[in-house]
């Protein structure tokens, strides 16, 4: 396994994150305890989980599966960089979303309960709150940073100028501020290269893509569909984006099979070539895809492959930052 530093902080994690969305809705206890078992065995020490996994409002189921698998203990917990989030409704009641002070202390309260844990290593910002001053926020951050409750912050969604927006108010408060920031990143969604990725560089946060695969789409679904073994991309949105896209996705999966590469592991490691970026978020549901996930470490791509995936997939305008991407 490879490490690298989390943005500007000191903190190493694996440049594989397991994402744990689909333990509850999609994998069982025990097979989501097996997967967290192996991540470790690979040498994967970054986790992420939200309060909102799981899909039952309140619950945090997903988060319950975490806490239960760390206190089988075995050193679990301390080998873990634990990521969670903060934002989602989590009751009926008003108060109980958003980034109010409030709401940001007793979420993370309740989801150290369900996580069985005393220290949430990195406590994301779901989202960006419109309607919260960021000295409320940073305020109580700063209280859970003071606790040991939280060690480190980040973001998830935000624009480029929310995180300059954050990093303003944070350093009048002396305050470390965002570390990351969890943003949406493919091969088919590379609208962050305009401004986010620029904007974490300047301000030294970690990029942590989330839905590398594009919902499945390039994980070589079309040669899945043709064996029976698709499981996503058949149905609601995916289905609609494999339709727009169905074109660019069999010339893709071509060019992997020319390379004689797996389609998700040259996803992968276009994100793991791309600047900025620290970790793409696996979510593995079953064993095996996790295990397949890490051929990805072992892919390099030439130029001649990087500049292939260009023309597939072309960036935003003329490709890079904006201005320049779109301006001249």
């Amino acid at each position: 396994m490879e490490y690298t530093n989390l943005g500007r902080t000191g903190l190493s994690v694996s440049r594989l994150c397991l994402g744990t969305m689909n333990f509850g809705p999609q994998t069982n206890e025990p097979d989501s305890f097996a997967i967290m078992d192996r991540a470790l065995e690979h040498g994967i020490n970054f986790f992420d989980t939200a309060n909102v996994y799981g899909w039952k409002q309140g619950e945090g189921i997903t988060e319950q599966i975490v806490g239960r698998w760390f206190a089988q203990g075995d050193g679990r917990r301390d080998k873990v960089v634990l990521a969670t989030k903060v934002y989602g409704k989590m009751s009926d009641w008003p108060n109980d979303q958003g980034l109010s002070a409030r709401h940001i202390i007793r979420a993370c309260e309740d989801s150290l309960r369900r996580l069985q844990t005393d220290t949430i290593d990195l406590y994301q910002m779901h989202h960006v709150s419109r309607t919260t001053p960021w000295e409320e926020i940073w305020q109580a951050m700063e209280t859970l940073v003071a606790q040991g409750k939280v060690l480190y912050v980040g973001s998830s969604n935000f624009a480029g100028w929310h995180i300059a927006q954050a990093q303003a108010a944070a350093g009048k408060r002396n305050f470390l501020g965002l570390v990351s920031e969890q943003s949406i990143y493919n091969l088919l969604t590379r609208h962050v290269e305009l401004e986010v990725i620029p904007a974490a560089q300047h301000y030294g946060l970690g990029i942590i893509p989330w839905s590398p695969l594009h919902g499945g789409l390039l994980s070589g679904i079309i040669r899945k569909m043709a064996d029976g073994s698709a499981a996503r991309g058949t149905s609601g949105r995916s289905a609609d984006a494999l339709a727009e896209h169905r074109n660019t996705i069999e010339a893709y999966e071509k060019l992997c099979a020319d390379l004689g590469q797996d389609p998700a592991d040259v996803a992968l490691a276009w994100l793991l070539s791309r600047p900025g970026v620290t970790a793409p978020i696996v979510g593995p549901r079953t064993m095996d895809q996790l295990d397949r996930n890490l051929g990805a470490l072992d892919v390099q791509l030439d130029e001649a492959t990087l500049t292939r995936l260009d023309e597939l997939f072309p960036p935003i305008g003329n490709g890079g930052p904006g201005p320049e991407a779109w301006a001249w």
